[in-house]
């Protein structure tokens, strides 16, 4: 069937559509109400099927004769160590942990924190949860104490998972003294600290809170899954928030497999027998769908990676993993792969590996920009796909169903609507805008399953978050339209939208030129404020390695390329170059603390920042250009 026919029907009947598909999952009792109307915006999925997350996971391919299958590859770059485990092993594992849980006095509703970096207890303790039908909220390691005792605080956590560090490229990250200030800090205190401890490296541990991994599984028993409805949850993913606490944004377990399960087909085009690789954190949305429980779900291989695109050991890990592993599909963000490009511009590390089984590059998690994109077409051979999604949904949003229908790549664009999603472009009256015509980009409701039904313990701070704006809509906070062909273009987030002398321009239009000087490995735009003309854009410039060339003529052809291409308009004249980018851990550039101290406001350190030295760096470019005056 056409993507068309299956969009259309996906839009119109909606509920056949994903009864048809939810015959796919495992159920214990199968839903006989496929969606739940009566309290919008809190629309229920599958709220009487009986299921269980771990069970589709693991337990369902083990009982279909796949036990010896290869489910999970853990590949740490970082520590030179490599692991397989097959569904039979991994079920054993997890199903031991889930005992041991139990013993904790773990039950069914409590919640679990997992601080954990990329190891596969990490993996096999969120399936431990989902087993015995606890709430796992997983927190990325070595995340700020802070933040954590704030996780700590909202979830009501009864127990921490964690690991006595994790490993970063020349350091070691402590865990267990960022967990002891963070349950200093925490109003409410966790019972007990299970600590994985890992061998290079052991924690000192507290007797009275804390119990080693191996301790806890001594007097364990194999534990069978919990009967689950299907809208009970199965995590909380904790994502930033605008007032500075952090939103929990929930999935429902009985959405949330049949959604992803769907997807590794339709939108991936991956198959039970091929090895798909999601380069991720488990700390990030796109962790939890794409390196655990879809591709788990699904039945085929999934890669756990620890490690960097760059510096682990060099810039052509990813291509040798790639090709030992005979990887179908790598899926990552287009920040690693600039980060790639920039090491490695003319493919060098590359030209070592055989990737003659790699099918595809699949990037989300920021806007691709083109530049990238056809640096990384023309280096692998194979179709480089961006698409749209993000905390909120736990699956994409736009993009190319490679498994329904591929379509030309338009570059800078994310493809077409995903079926399930009811995209519109509407402007601030909330009327629709034609094709072409950039708007506040929304989904009408109710959104398609496994998306978030809403956040924990916060219902009012849900519909007033992202269903007010627009009534009947859910508001995405990108912005952006939708062409005259169904593509859907991302063009920044709305508050990345500038006003130049009453122009609204979005600065990724403007970073998409920048992107196309030979000599820029990657940029950001910010709007700072200007009395003349309101905001002004400003242009940060990372280089390739090996430049040598003046920065000021890189700069004036720089701007001269942004008069052509996007226009006087822009008023685009200043740029800087910079060593560095400020980052979140997940790639995401800060473009809004940025402008904070361009325009000598106050901001708080962003608790994602990848390196928080980095911010001083730019202020002091900033300062040293005449942008910012103190």
């Amino acid at each position: 069937m056409s993507y068309k026919k299956i969009y259309e029907q996906s839009i119109k009947d909606k509920e056949n559509f994903w009864k048809k598909v939810s015959d796919d999952v495992f159920w214990y009792q199968k839903p006989e109400k496929i969606l739940n109307t009566e309290n919008p915006p809190f629309y229920k999925w599958f709220e009487d099927g009986v299921t269980n997350t771990c069970y589709n996971a693991l337990d369902f391919h083990v009982d279909n004769g796949l036990g010896d299958k290869v489910a999970l590859i853990w590949d740490s770059a970082i520590t030179n160590t490599k692991e397989k485990y097959t569904f039979n092993q991994l079920k054993e594992k997890v199903s031991l942990f889930a005992g041991a849980l139990k013993n904790q006095n773990i039950q069914k509703g409590d919640r679990v924190i997992i601080y954990m970096p990329m190891i596969p207890e990490a993996v096999i303790a969120m399936l431990a949860c989902a087993r015995i039908g606890a709430i796992h909220s997983v927190v990325f390691g070595g995340f700020a104490s802070n933040e954590l005792a704030n996780r700590i605080d909202d979830s009501k956590a009864k127990l921490i998972i964690s690991a006595s560090c994790g490993y970063e490229p020349g350091k070691t990250v402590e865990y267990k003294p960022l967990i002891n200030k963070a349950i200093e800090l925490a109003k409410h205190k966790p019972d007990r600290c299970i600590i994985f401890q890992r061998k290079n490296f052991k924690a000192t541990l507290d007797p009275k809170l804390d119990i080693e991994w191996d301790e806890v599984l001594k007097d364990a028993k194999p534990t069978e899954c919990e009967k689950m409805k299907g809208s009970d949850y199965a995590y909380i993913l904790y994502t930033s928030g605008t007032t500075g606490l952090p939103k929990g944004i929930v999935r429902d377990i009985g959405g949330h497999i049949v959604a992803l399960k769907w997807t590794m087909k339709n939108v991936y085009n991956i198959n039970p027998d091929d090895v798909w690789w999601s380069a991720s954190d488990i700390g990030w949305i796109v962790g939890h769908s794409y390196i655990v429980y879809g591709p788990l779900f699904y039945g085929c291989t999934t890669i756990l990676f620890e490690g960097k695109p760059v510096g682990t050991p060099d810039a052509g890990t990813f291509w040798r993993i790639v090709s030992e592993y005979k990887v179908k599909s790598l899926f990552t963000a287009p920040t690693a792969i600039r980060a790639i490009k920039k090491e490695d511009p003319n493919g060098e590390f590359f030209k070592k590996y055989d990737l003659s089984n790699f099918k595809c590059l699949f990037l989300a998690g920021e806007r691709a920009d083109p530049d990238t994109i056809k640096w990384a077409e023309k280096l692998l051979k194979v179709p480089v796909l961006d698409h749209w999604w993000q905390t909120e949904t736990s699956w994409a949003i736009s993009g190319n169903c490679t498994g329904i229908e591929s379509f030309p790549v338009k570059y800078g664009s994310a493809f077409k609507p995903v079926p399930g999603y009811n995209l519109k472009i509407l402007n601030s009256e909330g009327k629709e805008l034609e094709p072409g015509k950039m708007g506040d980009i929304v989904v009408k409701l109710p959104l398609p399953p496994g998306t978030f039904p809403t956040l924990w313990n916060a219902d009012e701070r849900y519909k007033l978050n992202y269903m007010t704006n627009y009534p009947g809509y859910y508001q995405t906070y990108d912005a952006g339209h939708i062409d005259e062909d169904g593509y859907v273009w991302i063009m920044s987030r709305t508050d990345d939208i500038i006003n130049v002398a009453g122009h609204r321009l979005s600065t990724g239009s403007i970073e998409e030129v920048l992107a196309e000087h030979k000599d820029v490995a990657e940029c950001a735009v910010i709007g700072i404020a200007d009395k003349l003309k309101g905001q002004l854009p400003i242009g940060l410039l990372a280089l390739k390695a090996g430049v040598t060339k003046d920065k000021k003529e890189i700069i004036s052809e720089c701007v001269a390329m942004v008069r052509e291409k996007v226009g006087p308009v822009a008023a685009f004249k200043t740029a800087i170059v910079v060593k560095r980018l400020p980052k979140t851990r997940s790639g995401k550039v800060l473009r809004g603390t940025v402008r904070k101290i361009a325009d000598n406001e106050t901001y708080k350190m962003p608790a994602t920042i990848d390196d928080p030295a980095i911010l001083d760096e730019i202020k002091k470019d900033l300062i040293d250009n005449n942008i910012l005056k103190l």
